[in-house]
């Protein structure tokens, strides 16, 4: 049975297996059966149905039934009982034959740890319970103003490591208290509750403190200057840097807190000067960036300059590392933050547009980038609202956000020029700008275009290339009739700078025809001033010659055609200048260097056109200021206001007594050819009510119209107009005329009118101004 249960080994079952053993071994000891059985039973399972897998089973079987030391015996046991089967233990499952009494050992942390873990858990849950009473009960020590006075002299005695990490301490209890911090994860020793000491503290931190710690670190002064030395590079950096980095990371939070601008101001003095000791912390550097922005955009004017300081030092010694992220959260903020544009709002912007525009300048390479996906940004927005045509993406095009955006990389590629990696940018940013005039060509978006406009012609003078700005500026003479009396009067002209569209009341004032004509003189004045130099200047006015005669002819108002006749003459005297020089030229037009050569030679000279928007641009930035300034134009300061009596409010003699003497005043100074004409007419009627009503009419038309006449004769005069007297005189012929018609059609003699004028007088009142002033 031996022989063959050895033979067949594998083909017995469990049943057969145990039975041939019993039988080889009748004599064994019934406890030594029992414990071999199971292990003998489980690798016959396993040689069955997966050696490998049973044989893992037989292990945790073993350690069932007995101990390591009796299971080892067993095992000795069956070398000598199975042969066959040790062998095979031995090539498949070593480790099951080398089992050591230290095996044991892996039993007891299967069942311990879950006794000693759920005991250790409860401990440490009543630790943590335990620990912020402990912290409350831990009484602080409470800063006085002597602690502080001696901690300065100390400081200025030797400040050793010990001393700046008490100070750091004592500054770090300070700035909780201005959030009302009472714990955190590392509390300070200190606290402060009395407002001098805080005062104090601060004080002598923010002036005094890192100026004994220059001292300390022994730092020395690069000799270029271009070059910083970073305090990390003292030997006692180790000893000093957690108490800076947490010294560094509360005057971040104390910035964040502050509400009063020269206290604001103060602490951002001092982190100027602290700017090395933030460049070798990173993330405390992040910190204060992110917290300058914010200033740079929103603070006060003080407040604003020093939080660009302080960006504008960082990212001058790591470029490399913080100027693309910071160009980025910059330029956000520039958006953000123009959304309204006010009088009182348009300096900030520009503010923030001329330094945002030196951030710009310090790496082209960065900026072009930059440069390059934000115009692409406005083009897509313009083609959608081109392309879509409804309100609301006319709304994502037409706002101030975008045209202050426009005029911003207009700036920065002008103030970059020449740089070959930007100016491929002003091809793309030009043909956005002009899609935008053209997006919708209407009357109402007037203030718009010239913003644009203006834009282009900042693009084109610093950049020296020619944009055609000037049809823009001549379409509005062909869509604007001038001649067309105004449907109301209005108090105050309009602030072309500080709106974008004008509503359909604006329209029919007499202010927007007054406006629109001097800002269209403007721009064409500050775009041929940039062309003035230029060779080909004939030839680049000649179709605004053409279409300034032709206005003229067909305006009948005075007040507009000055304007427009003085810059007539001033372009005809430039042209014929330019003209007259180049006809001594002895350079061919395609020698490029020497025409830049002689238009050098004429700018320096200067010319009539030059020289002349010299004195005008004086006047007109007196007058920019005043319109920002939500104040009255200086000019309508200089008069008087007349107030007459209503006529309502006489008698019925009353009104026939002055009708005349009205009609008179009301054609004195009228220029207007239409309206001597209507005049004439209405003083023909029978009817008391009908000249009543030409009386009125004239006489409150005439009267604006008069004042208007006589600031821009002030202006003309200011201006040095030397045609100014020859027209008034015109004029005056020209009003006369009518007059004498009238004085003989009615037949009153001179002592009649006399007798007529002793009547009550105009009350003449001071001028008032407004709350606004």
């Amino acid at each position: 049975m031996a022989p063959t249960g050895k033979r067949k080994l594998a083909e017995l079952s469990l049943d057969e297996f145990l039975a041939g053993g019993s039988e080889s071994e009748p004599d064994g000891g019934s406890e030594q059966e029992e414990a071999a059985r199971p292990a003998e039973g489980a690798a016959a399972q396993r040689r069955q149905g997966g050696k490998e897998r049973r044989l893992r089973q037989a292990r945790p079987a073993g350690r069932k039934k007995g101990k390591a030391s009796e299971h080892k015996d067993q095992l000795s046991r069956l070398k000598d009982r199975d042969p066959e089967f040790y062998k095979f233990l031995e090539e498949n499952d070593r480790t099951l034959l080398n089992f050591d009494d230290s095996d044991s050992s892996e039993e007891e942390p299967l069942h311990k740890p879950p006794d000693t873990l759920e005991v250790a858990s409860d401990e440490d849950e009543d630790d943590e319970e335990q620990q912020p009473v402990k912290r409350k009960k831990v009484s602080l020590i409470s800063v006085s103003l002597k602690m502080v006075e001696e901690w300065k002299k100390d400081a200025e005695r030797r400040l050793t490591p010990k001393l700046f990490h008490e100070i750091t301490q004592a500054f770090k209890a300070a700035v909780a208290t201005t959030k009302g911090d009472s714990g955190g994860a590392d509390p300070s020793k200190f606290q402060v509750t009395d407002a001098a000491v805080f005062n104090a503290l601060v004080s002598f931190c923010i002036r005094d403190l890192f100026r004994c710690l220059q001292k300390v670190l022994l730092l020395k002064t690069p000799k270029n200057k271009q070059k910083m030395v970073l305090p990390s590079t003292s030997p006692l950096w180790s000893k000093l840097r957690l108490d800076i980095k947490a010294y560094l990371s509360c005057t971040i939070q104390l910035l964040s807190c502050l509400t009063e601008a020269s206290v604001g101001a103060a602490v951002l003095q001092h982190v100027i000067s602290t700017v090395p000791y933030y460049l070798s912390f990173p993330k405390q550097c992040r910190a204060l960036l992110k917290q300058a922005i914010n200033l740079w955009s929103t603070g006060e004017e003080t407040v604003r300059v020093l939080a660009f300081l302080v960006l504008n030092k960082i990212c001058r010694y790591k470029k490399e590392v913080y100027l693309s992220p910071l160009l980025k959260q910059m330029y956000i903020a520039f958006v953000k933050n123009s959304r309204f544009t006010s009088p009182n709002a348009l300096p900030l912007i520009n503010f923030m547009q001329r330094t945002l525009t030196e951030m710009y300048a310090l790496d082209t390479h960065t900026s072009y980038q930059h440069a390059f996906i934000y115009i692409r940004q406005l083009a897509i927005h313009l083609r959608s609202a081109m392309t879509v045509k409804k309100k609301e993406n006319f709304q994502s095009v037409y706002n101030w956000q975008y045209i202050h955006c426009l005029y911003f990389w207009c700036r920065v590629l002008s103030t970059i020029y020449p740089s070959e990696v930007m100016e491929p940018l002003i091809y793309p940013l030009t043909q956005v700008i002009i899609g935008c005039i053209k997006l919708v060509p209407m009357a109402r978006f007037y203030p718009l275009r010239m913003h644009c406009i203006r834009a282009l012609t900042l693009l084109s003078e610093n950049t020296r290339t020619f944009i055609p700005v000037l049809p823009f500026i001549l379409e509005v003479f062909q869509q604007v009739d001038f001649n067309k009396k105004p449907g109301r009067i209005s108090a105050k002209p309009i602030n072309f700078a500080v709106i974008l569209k004008l509503s359909n009341a604006n329209l029919q004032e007499k202010a927007f025809r007054d406006g629109l004509i001097e800002q269209l003189y403007d721009l064409m004045l500050e775009y041929l001033h940039c062309q003035a130099c230029s060779i080909g200047f004939p030839e680049l006015v000649l179709p605004t010659v053409i279409q300034l005669k032709a206005f003229l002819k067909e305006c009948k108002v005075a007040n507009y055609c000055k304007p427009i006749r003085q810059l007539l003459e001033k372009l005809q005297e430039n042209s014929g200048y330019i003209s007259s020089r180049r006809q001594k030229a002895t350079f061919g037009v395609a020698s490029r260097e020497a025409v830049e050569q002689w238009e050098k030679q004429v700018k320096e000279e200067g010319t009539p056109l030059t020289k002349y928007y010299t004195q005008w641009k004086k006047l007109r930035e007196k007058e920019i200021q005043l319109e920002i300034s939500g104040k009255e134009r200086l000019e309508d300061l200089n008069f008087p206001e007349i107030k007459r009596k209503k006529q309502n409010e006489n008698k019925e003699e009353d009104k026939k007594e002055f009708k005349d003497l009205f009609e008179l005043d009301s054609d004195s100074d009228e220029e207007n050819d239409g309206f001597p004409i209507k005049g004439k007419a209405k003083a023909k009627q029978a009817s008391d009510d009908s000249s009543e009503a030409s009386s009125k009419d004239y006489g409150e038309d005439d009267d604006d119209e008069e004042g208007e006449y006589e600031v821009e004769e002030e202006e003309e005069e200011l201006e040095e107009d030397s045609d100014s007297d020859e027209e008034a005189q015109e004029a005056a012929q020209g009003s006369q005329g009518p007059r004498k018609q009238r004085s003989s059609a009615r037949g009153m003699s001179r002592s009649d009118l006399e007798q007529l004028a002793q009547g009550e007088e105009d009350i003449v009142a001071d001028l008032t101004f407004s709350d606004d002033d």
